[in-house]
């Protein structure tokens, strides 16, 4: 485009200046003319007698370079020309070639072989006139000149703006090349598996919010922290998993294990008696009959834990589809009350205390699954806290929200494992024993409860205080008259 525009100025000018010094031509061809006529009326030149150019310009002394004169007497075309400092003639056919351009008016053109072209001017009337001219080969010179100094200033001109546009891009575009290298270096690491960690960021200095470019590489350093985080948290999740599956295949291998014990022992058992027959003492019998008893017992309990456990994914499962929840008006102080109750008869070791207004505390929501949040707040607080600990249950409304607390004065929580208690699989006890170990689905099936009520459920723990809060958006109890269609 820059060579476009400098071809057309170049162009443009050497026209301008054509016509200029065309009509300096012009003008310098009259002056010569009037100066030619004027020496030759000086000289008392009879043009009636001239019957040749070369005689004229001898006798007038005319000494313009170039200049070419053409006499048109009674007699005929002469014609000479000034060449140096001497006097040529032209020949019959140069001036022929020359009379031929008298037509067109007092100024012409006209070629002569040989010598080149002239610019003509006539003066004089009747038989006898003259035609001075000049070559025209010096306009053409110059403008020659001048297209070789545009063109040759023109080629330098875009040279040297090649080489600052080209060093002007690879300094603009320097950033993109580093952001570019930085994508290439991440897209070779192995992303797909293991813990992983993008420690690859386009340098501070290359990604300047300020102008364009550097954008792009603030963005793909934001984009990176994000993937970073992103794979910290699928490392930390497939851990979780993990500790998960061994910790299910732990749960559920210990009630297999005694189904298929207790089975055998039963199967073992009537296989003898059968085996006996008539020959079976009473007493064969009633022990076969009573190992069988304990045996069912056995096998009934072992499945009733299986079957909590499956059921605990089943329910996480369906709150992930946003099913499971029935609503409706609940009393959450009447939950609390009874979740409370329930509590001290399971943990009579424990100081239980209730803090909640006479006023209901009433929110949209499930009733059962809200009481299972409530219970297992209470629940954890039991088996991770010693005997004598005191637990207070709390509900009451604030700043339009339902608030439930459970605190207790125990040991707290500890600090490793409180930023993801709410996470699935993650366990506050690592053990597995009955008594404190777990799968570690309570709390998140309770975090999922109360996110699908569109609450938030958090932790507050130090040594000698723990904190669990569920909050959720509270009814109004006595809705205006205005508020009622809403």
């Amino acid at each position: 485009m820059v060579t476009l525009i400098l071809a057309m100025i170049g162009v443009a000018t050497s026209a301008l200046l054509g016509n200029i010094l065309s009509g300096q031509l012009d003008t310098q061809v009259r002056d010569a003319a009037a100066s030619v006529s004027a020496q030759l009326l000086s000289q008392k030149v009879d043009f009636g007698t001239v019957q040749s150019a070369y005689t004229v310009l001898q006798e007038a002394r005319v000494r313009t370079p170039g200049v070419l004169l053409i006499v048109r007497s009674a007699s005929g075309f002469d014609g000479a020309y000034l060449d140096g400092n001497s006097v040529k003639s032209l020949t019959d056919a140069q001036v022929l070639e020359i009379a031929n351009a008298f037509g067109s008016g007092p100024s012409a053109t006209g070629t002569v072989d040989d010598i080149g072209t002239y610019r003509l001017f006539t003066t004089g009337a009747g038989p006898y006139a003259i035609a001075v001219g000049l070559p025209v080969s010096t306009v053409n010179t110059t403008i020659a000149q001048i297209l070789t100094t545009v063109a040759l200033v023109t080629t330098g001109g875009l040279l040297l703006l090649a080489a600052v546009i080209a060093v002007v891009i690879r300094y603009s575009l320097r950033p993109l090349r580093a952001v570019a290298a930085t994508a290439t270096r991440v897209a070779a690491q192995p992303l797909d598996s293991g813990d992983v960690t993008i420690s690859e960021r386009v340098p501070a200095s290359e990604a300047d919010a300020s102008d364009e470019i550097g954008r792009v590489g603030a963005a793909l350093n934001t984009l990176l922290d994000h993937i970073d985080v992103s794979l910290a948290a699928r490392q930390r999740n497939e851990e979780r998993m993990r500790s998960f599956v061994a910790d299910a295949s732990h749960e559920l291998r210990t009630p297999l294990a005694a189904i298929r014990g207790y089975s055998e022992l039963s199967l073992r058992s009537l296989r003898t008696v059968n085996a006996a027959g008539d020959a079976a003492t009473p007493a064969q019998v009633a022990i076969s009959a009573e190992q069988s008893e304990q045996s069912l017992e056995r096998i009934q309990s072992a499945s009733l834990r299986m079957t909590a456990l499956v059921e605990d994914l089943l329910l996480l499962a369906r709150l992930d589809e946003g099913k499971e929840l029935v609503y409706g008006a609940v009393d959450l102080t009447r939950v609390v009350v009874d979740s409370v109750a329930d509590a001290q008869v399971a943990g009579s070791g424990h100081e239980w205390q209730l803090d909640a207004a006479e006023e209901p505390v009433v929110v949209a929501g499930d009733a059962m699954r809200l009481h299972q949040v409530v219970a297992n707040l209470l629940t954890n607080a039991r088996v991770h806290t010693p005997a004598g600990t005191t637990v207070t249950a709390s509900v009451a409304v604030e700043e339009g929200d339902a608030v439930v607390r459970v605190t207790d004065n125990g040991p707290g929580i500890d600090p490793v494992v409180a930023g993801e208690l709410f996470e699935r699989f993650a366990r506050g006890d690592t053990s597995r024993a009955r008594q404190t170990g777990g799968t570690g689905l309570g709390l998140s099936i309770a975090k999922a409860i109360v996110t699908a009520h569109h609450g938030t459920i958090s932790v507050n723990s130090e040594p000698g205080h723990t904190e669990f809060e569920v909050r959720l958006p509270a009814r109004p109890a006595a809705p205006h008259a205005a508020d009622a269609p809403a």
